[in-house]
């Protein structure tokens, strides 16, 4: 069992992180207390089908305690790149973006 102290969730937009921390939200560890750098460990990458997900574990600097476990994916559907990212540390945000030269959904219509 492991129980961590999270802070308020600070808006992050449509940030997904495959590698690092979101340590705005990070108050400090519930094991020492500490508020520090936190390290990323057991990062695994694989494929599921045509998705790439990437995730790995959020521990404190200073005793190792688990603060938080984080999973990143990324897709290509149809002209755009999706990504999302899920984690108790980091928080929930998705994104895509358009693999054209021009985004369609930004175009303004002629008419």
């Amino acid at each position: 069992r492991w129980v961590t102290r999270i802070g308020l969730r600070f808006p992050q937009g449509t940030t997904c992180l495959e590698g690092g921390s979101f340590l705005l939200n990070f108050v400090g560890c519930a094991r020492c207390g500490r508020r520090d750098f936190v390290l990323l460990g057991n990062r695994a990458a694989g494929l599921h089908g045509d998705d790439e997900i990437i995730t790995y574990d959020h521990l404190c600097k200073n005793c190792h305690h688990l603060i938080a476990r984080h999973e990143y994916t990324f897709s290509v559907v149809d002209d755009y790149q999706e990504y999302t990212m899920l984690c108790l540390l980091c928080g929930r945000a998705e994104d895509s973006v358009s693999i054209l030269p021009d985004d369609p959904r930004q175009m303004t219509p002629l008419f």
